[in-house]
């Protein structure tokens, strides 16, 4: 598999972050950073009926202190590797407030 090179970036209206999610886990929370800037995600729902990418979401809506109506998954919705869009927050702050929340 090639290396990825997600990174973090502001965008016109917001911010883009690279997620690996971990479905099926003991709980919502994010694990680590690792060095490509993508952000680890472990979450409880299983990845079937979209219920992990709703969660995510969700999840994500609830750490950033966003609407999830703001967030949007862009690529990846299939995959464990994900391009998540939030609008309408710099990415100074979106990572801030994940970093706060990182276990």
């Amino acid at each position: 598999m090639p290396k990825r090179e997600f990174r973090l970036h502001d965008g016109k209206r917001g911010s883009a972050i690279a997620i690996r999610v971990t479905p099926r886990a003991s709980g919502n929370k994010i694990t680590e950073v690792l060095s490509d800037g993508t952000v680890k995600i472990h979450l409880a729902a299983p990845p079937v009926d979209n219920e992990a990418n709703e969660q995510l979401v969700d999840f994500l809506s609830d750490v950033l202190s966003v609407a999830k109506s703001r967030i949007e998954i862009v690529a990846g919705t299939t995959g464990r590797d994900k391009l998540v869009s939030i609008l309408d927050i710099d990415l100074a702050t979106v990572q801030q407030r994940l970093l706060a929340h990182m276990d």
